[in-house]
Formats: C-alpha cells, sequence, structure tokens
C-alpha cells in the first residue's frame, strides 16, 4: 500500500502532509487570481472559494503541501487522489504561486510524486481541464501521453486525462536530459 501522505524531499522543495494549521498560509499563496485565470473554478482564488478547496484537500488526506527549502515558505500543494493499490493513482489539483511559475518548481514536485507512486503502482493519470493549456503543457512535458476525456463536465469544462508510466516518463527523461536522467 501507497503511503498517501509522505514527506518528500528534494534538492529545492519539501512536500509534507496537509494539516489545518496551513490553511492561512495558503489562502495567501492562493489568492492571486491569475493563479486560477485557466481553471475551471476561478473562486478557488476568493477567501470563501478557497476555504472550501481547502476543507476538501484536508479531508482527503492525500494532499501535500510544497515548501520552497531555501525560503522556508509555503507555495502550493499537489494531491494524490483515486488510488488503486497496485494499478494506478492520479495526480492532480496542483497550484503554485506565481513565482514559481516556469521553473524547475512543478517538475520537482511532479518527480518527487511520480518517484514515490511508481513504487507502488505502474500507472498515473492526470485529469486536466480541457482549456488548461499552462497545466496540459507541464504534463506532457512529463511525457504523458492523451488518453482521453471524462464524460461530464466538472466546473462547467470537460477534462482531458493523460496517463504516465515508468517506460514512457524514463523516455521522455532520455530524450530532454539524456540517459543518466532515467528515473
Amino acid at each position: 500500500m501507497l503511503e498517501l501522505q509522505p514527506t518528500l524531499i528534494g534538492p529545492n522543495i519539501k512536500l509534507r502532509p496537509l494539516v489545518e494549521m496551513d490553511f492561512n498560509a495558503l489562502k495567501s499563496a492562493a489568492s492571486d487570481p491569475l493563479i486560477w485565470a485557466q481553471h475551471p473554478d476561478p473562486s478557488r482564488g476568493t477567501s470563501l472559494g478557497f476555504a472550501a478547496f481547502f476543507d476538501v484537500a484536508l479531508k482527503s488526506k492525500c494532499c501535500l503541501v510544497a515548501v520552497d527549502r531555501a525560503l522556508q515558505s509555503v507555495i502550493g500543494w499537489s494531491r494524490y487522489s483515486n488510488y488503486e493499490p497496485g494499478k494506478r493513482i492520479t495526480i492532480g489539483y496542483t497550484f503554485l504561486v506565481r513565482s514559481h511559475w516556469g521553473s524547475a518548481t512543478n517538475p520537482e514536485i511532479k518527480r518527487l510524486m511520480l518517484h514515490h507512486a511508481f513504487t507502488d503502482v505502474p500507472e498515473v493519470l492526470f485529469t486536466v481541464a480541457q482549456h488548461n493549456l499552462r497545466s496540459r503543457r507541464a504534463v506532457e512535458k512529463l511525457g504523458a501521453e492523451l488518453v482521453g476525456q471524462e464524460e461530464t463536465p466538472r466546473w462547467g469544462q470537460i477534462h482531458v486525462i493523460y496517463r504516465l508510466t515508468p517506460t514512457l516518463w524514463a523516455c521522455q527523461s532520455v530524450a530532454e536530459y539524456g540517459p543518466q536522467s532515467v528515473p
């Protein structure tokens, strides 16, 4: 069985379990409306919307807070969901402060979570709002392949489904960084 709220430490990012005391720091991080501009539920950037989003994440017991190790500051989160032991898991609900967009932060978060997930499952799924191009590009850079879409819209938007296996991930890593990067 996969531990769904591990502490994972990378060179620049620490992922740790979400706790109730994280609310204020994460609410502040999520308050930038541009974070949610491509998201189908932009209310997450408001006090009321974020409170509901936080509550669901806390109850999930699968959410990991991203901490910038150099700054010792909370910069966002990501979550596991839909875990089927030995089969698959979904990674998603990721958000980051804009100061960390376009940097190595999101790839490092995903690498940490993928390394951990692949100790138990041969497949990781990502569901992304169809029009959230920034998130779709980030998942595609990992080597994930588009495999379908959800039947029913959520927050008024269809979500597309990407699939990543250790082999696909390794192929993308070799293509992008050379053979020394194979997970």
